[in-house]
């Protein structure tokens, strides 16, 4: 079944990089509540990627 909070984050930041200018402040902050939540409920491997999902979002915010 998978990773429900980890598949909410890693949505949450491709939304973030899709959403439009005026939005975008509130889908940012929605992804990195979604990542926090998703880290302290998640597996290395997971957390490994979660990290990489946080730079991408990193990204987005500059």
């Amino acid at each position: 079944m998978g990773n429900k909070l980890f598949q909410e984050a890693r949505k949450a930041v491709s939304i973030a990089a899709d959403t439009n200018q005026a939005e975008k402040e509130t889908a940012i902050r929605h992804a990195e509540n979604s990542l926090s939540s998703a880290y302290a409920n998640s597996t290395i491997a997971e957390k490994e990627q979660l990290r990489r999902l946080q730079g991408e979002l990193d990204s987005i915010k500059s």
